[in-house]
């Protein structure tokens, strides 16, 4: 077990389709603050109250009386403390030279014991003094029978500077320490068997103390006498009311967090994770010392987003951030094409971009360290927080208004804070510290704009080597293109509208080919991975509209310090994009002739074809070993490269190949050491590009492409007046634009975030392949294994360079994934089953029409889609009795059609399904492109009207003739994705119906601009 899971959440194992990696929070989070930190109980009541205004931003389970969590940060009631310890003949030390621990204990009592005899001695060894106990009196009997069933013991423990802590700062630090010292003792692999569950330190701070549990907020006065006592008193008070998304509940999940408060979702969170476990065998601070390694891992590897953000904040404020400063560093606002932002600020934030990862998604995260108090959000502005200022110096923030009223004439400001900005309390200055004032303090505490200067590398403004893109071996391109699997479908549908047109090809959308995993056919590896998407809570981006806040943006180099501000961070090679032509890849190659501290090695991806079963994974083992001796003799610059492919040597998967390396790397702890280049002729398509980024990739230069873009210019395929190196920037235009089109569709903002974060789930692969190469990638149900890979990547080399020469084939393979071809891949719906609708349709032949039914669930049943492997059980209940069941006429009443809007489908088409819908008393749909007011006063109406994100064909009118309405708050079909109506579908007719120009591309933003969540 990780050291970290005291985080865990109760019962939360890996079962069925259930996976605790999805764990996330949607909430309601609060605070209220006396600017001048005048400390009183009303400022507690007040924090409770809020509290309980938010009681409709959380949940209950099964349970009505558990809730999903509740809980209150103040600052230390030294008062009542000071008066109960006295009771229990424990003396306190002054203020500010204590820390209090608010720990999670088990029921167990011999569990309890040893639990506490590890905080006493740990306390002990790392130089503090422990003081005493006490015993946090609690009341259970209002509190839900769920709750109750998994309540630990509430218990508080004091801890002493010691002799060699004098400063406040150090002691701060050291309690950080002595807590990691103590969870991992406790819920490590040698820990107290059965204690992780159960054990959980909320709090261990000279400054702060945290009430929280599995309450409704209703519920934390009578739990907790404390908050009660008119002598517990603080100056600020942080809350949160928890929504679990997806999630179980627990006592430690509940928010506050030691520093923080967290309302949203952090979309990037597998890949910060992987990142921050990639530094740990590096790491250094000149604060924390010797004592970093105890402090190990550094953030939970389970839990939640939130937990897990809270951890990078404390790691940073205990190496010497300011809180500002950490907060900057994890969610920075939108900077890179940002014109109106100050130079420092910029330079700050390009300088953080070359040190960390983003921790992207929508985000109002509401912070303390005790003295000052804030929030920030996140660079899109995707959670709400208003704030109000009042004439008796108090300010109240959350995520809504109205949690505390004032009378008109108390209020002196009342606002909303802004994508990207922090609102801050400085209660030892007493005053509200505006945002532009916060950010330049931190940027000018270093040279930051110098150190880039000095340091920083822009590929793009250095001179290139020579290789072109018109490099190419013509005698020996279809054979390699064939050694990757490539189809003609794949040069003629996808790379070469691509490369002329700079934008990829519009298509109908769905599928009617079976998943990789049932295909009769070798499949690129990519096939078994599906990029996962945002969902009601977690809105999609707009790539187009919102572009400002997105970027492609990245750096390559060996990673400097986390913890320490030092100028050889900047040290990084700045790219424009991930899509590197030949000519910057040589470039690179090259750079040690003039930057002798970039070296670069290149590593062969390839395996010999003439070795038994089992060559593959040795050649990625290989590759692995050879990846960390490269790092041990000083290369940052690691090209992995398939260019050696010949009769005797087959390409390893390239994805196989980076995710193997990128994981064997953050194992061994040295992934921040290297940037990882792949040389590839097999990434073609801008999904490849995404799972290759996914998994760790810092760029890639797909040499095949350019090679089959330069023989489309020598055959006459590509238009006279575009030149190769035109073609060439058309396509890395276009995956570009494809790469933050998939980007957006789960919220997230920035390709550093995006790389390594794994967005993906595997479809059809063993788990013990996922688990050893694409670590923490879900795999919800298993398939083939590496042996299985390395025969479908052995049939493509037999037809690249076949054994017998009669067998040659002087074509690639046709393809037939996006339309059916005659040895290409399977169709659900062939000539064969289109034939016989045609027929059914065209002879109004009921019995035609079963025949066509009977063709079309019989491809499914014959391993084309999951659904047709599975059988009904039979005979294992009796059957209902005919008379208990709705009669059908009653049953269809609740079919409702899809909502496919009419231009998407024909005016015919759409007017049946009202027919229909109509006849047998169910309801259509319009689907996002409005309907004809000539269709609303007879059987051709449709019963739900559907609003989207482009609005297409709403009026009044519209509205008013609907008996459903139904809103899109982002796009569902096409997850995140917006609709597209291309231009010549857009006749006449439908320029009408949805209000717009005869021809024009009509295209819906992925979110709905007006709403954008349920937030």
């Amino acid at each position: 077990m990780s050291p970290m899971d005291s985080q865990r959440i109760d019962h939360a194992a890996q079962n069925g389709l259930y996976d605790p990696r999805f764990e996330h929070d949607a909430c309601g989070v609060g605070f209220v603050a006396h600017i001048q930190g005048e400390r009183s109980h009303d400022i507690v009541a007040k924090g409770l109250q809020i509290l309980d205004n938010l009681v409709h931003r959380g949940a209950s389970g099964s349970d009505p009386e558990t809730g999903d969590g509740a809980g209150i940060l103040l600052q230390i009631p030294d008062a009542l403390l000071r008066r109960e310890c006295a009771t229990l003949g424990v003396e306190l030390p002054a203020p500010g030279a204590y820390g209090v621990g608010m720990v999670f204990l088990p029921q167990d009592a011999e569990a309890r014991r040893q639990c506490e005899a590890i905080i006493e001695s740990a306390t002990r060894r790392e130089g503090l003094r422990f003081v005493g106990w006490r015993t946090v009196p609690t009341d259970n009997r209002q509190i839900g029978r769920d709750a109750r069933a998994s309540e630990p013991v509430m218990r508080q423990f004091f801890v002493g500077h010691g002799l060699q802590t004098p400063d406040d700062a150090r002691f701060d630090r050291k309690l950080y320490v002595v807590r990691r010292v103590i969870e991992n003792e406790i819920t490590g692999e040698t820990g107290i068997p059965h204690a992780a569950e159960e054990f959980y330190i909320a709090s261990l701070s000279a400054h702060t103390i945290i009430y929280k549990g599995l309450l409704l907020p209703s519920q934390m006065r009578s739990y907790y006498a404390d908050l009660t006592d008119t002598e517990t008193v603080s100056a600020i008070a942080l809350v949160h009311q928890r929504f679990s998304t997806n999630t179980f509940p627990s006592w430690p999940l509940a928010h506050p967090y030691r520093f923080l408060a967290h309302n949203g979702e952090i979309n990037t969170l597998r890949g910060n994770r992987n990142w921050m476990r990639a530094r740990e065998a590096s790491i250094t601070s000149s604060l924390l010392g010797d004592d970093l390694p105890k402090c190990f891992p550094l953030v939970s590897r389970d839990g939640s987003d939130s937990a897990t953000l809270d951890n990078a904040v404390e790691l940073l404020l205990a190496a010497g951030r300011s809180l500002p400063h950490a907060l900057m560093m994890l969610i920075p606002e939108a900077w890179a094409d940002n014109a109106l932002m100050s130079e420092p600020v910029r330079d700050f934030y390009e300088y953080h971009a070359c040190l960390m990862e983003p921790w992207d998604g929508p985000s109002a995260v509401a912070f303390t360290d005790g003295t000052q108090i804030g929030a920030v959000l996140d660079r899109n502005g995707l959670r709400p927080a208003r704030y109000t200022v009042t004439t008796g110096g108090l300010v109240v923030l959350a995520s809504e208004t109205g949690v505390i009223e004032f009378a008109p004439e108390e209020v002196v400001e009342r606002g909303r804070l802004q994508p990207g900005k922090i609102f801050l309390v400085d209660t030892a200055q007493g005053r509200i510290v505006p945002d532009a004032e916060i950010k330049q303090s931190v940027c000018e505490a270093e040279p930051y704009g110098e150190w880039l200067q000095k340091n920083r590398i822009d590929l793009s403004k250095l001179p290139k080597s020579g290789a072109s893109v018109y490099d190419f071996d013509q005698e020996t391109l279809l054979a390699r293109q064939k050694a990757f699997g490539y189809t003609t479908e794949d040069v003629r549908l996808l790379i070469e509208p691509m490369a002329t047109g700079g934008a990829e090809p519009i298509g109908s959308m769905g599928t009617d080919t079976p998943l990789a995993v049932l295909s009769h056919r070798p499949q690129p590896l990519y096939n078994y991975f599906k990029q996962l998407f945002a969902q009601v809570t977690n809105p999609p981006i707009d790539p187009i509209r919102e572009s400002l806040v997105m970027s492609l943006q990245g750096y390559i180099g060996r990673n400097g310090s986390l913890l320490d501000p030092d100028e050889t961070v900047a040290h990084q090679i700045k790219l424009s994009g991930p899509v590197l032509t030949n000519a910057e890849l040589r470039t690179l190659r090259d750079l040690e002739d003039n930057w002798g501290d970039f070296r670069t090695a290149t590593l062969p991806m390839l395996f010999p074809v003439g070795k038994p079963i089992g060559a593959m994974e040795r050649a990625i083992e290989r590759l692995c070993r050879k990846a960390s001796e490269m790092i041990e003799l000083g290369v940052s610059v690691i090209i992995l490269s398939d260019k050696g492919v010949s009769e005797d040597n087959a390409p390893i998967p390239s994805l196989l190949a980076v995710s193997a390396v990128h994981h064997h790397l953050i194992r061994e702890g040295t992934r921040t050491s290297v940037a990882l280049i792949l040389e590839s002729g097999e990434a073609r398509e801008t999904h490849h590009f995404a799972c290759l980024l996914g998994y760790g990739a810092s760029a890639i230069n797909p040499y095949l492409v350019f090679e089959t873009i330069t023989e489309m210019k020598v055959d006459g395929v590509l238009p006279d007046d575009l030149s190769v190196d035109k073609a060439a920037t058309n396509y890395i235009k276009a995956v570009g634009k494809g790469l933050l089109k998939i980007m957006s569709k789960m919220g997230i903002s920035t390709l550093q975030s995006y790389r390594g974060a794994q967005i993906f789930e595997a479809v059809g692969l063993s788990s013990t392949l996922v688990e050893r190469y694409f670590t923490g990638t879900p795999s919800r149900i298993e398939g083939i294994g590496m042996d299985d890979i390395g025969r479908e990547m052995r049939v493509w080399h037999e037809q690249a360079y076949p054994s017998e020469e009669i067998a040659a084939s002087f074509d690639l393979e046709p393809g037939g994934q996006y339309q059916w071809r005659r040895f290409g891949e399977k169709h659900a719906f062939n000539p064969d089953s289109i034939a016989k609708m045609q027929t059914a349709v065209r002879t109004n032949s009921f019995e035609t029409f079963g025949e066509f039914s009977k063709m079309v669930n019989e491809h499914a049943e014959q391993a084309m889609t999951l659904r047709g492997l599975v059988q009904f059980r039979t005979g294992v209940r009796p059957p209902v009795p005919l008379e208990e069941v709705e009669p059908a006429s009653e049953i269809v009443k609740r079919f409702s059609t899809g909502a496919m809007s009419l231009g998407s489908i024909s005016r015919e088409s759409h007017e049946g399904l009202a027919i229909a819908m109509n006849q047998i008393g169910g309801k259509s749909n319009t689907g996002e492109g409005g309907e004809d007011s000539d269709r609303f006063t007879d059987n051709r109406r449709s019963a739900i009207k559907q609003v989207a994100s482009g609005r297409f064909g709403v009026t009044t009118e519209y509205l008013v003739n609907a008996d459903e309405l139904q809103i899109k708050m982002a796009q569902g079909a096409k997850p995140g994705e917006g609709g597209q109506l291309p231009g010549y579908k857009v006749d006449e007719y439908i320029g009408r119906i949805r209000h717009t120009t005869p021809g024009v591309t009509l295209v819906s933003p992925p979110p709905h601009h007006d709403i954008y969540s349920i937030e």
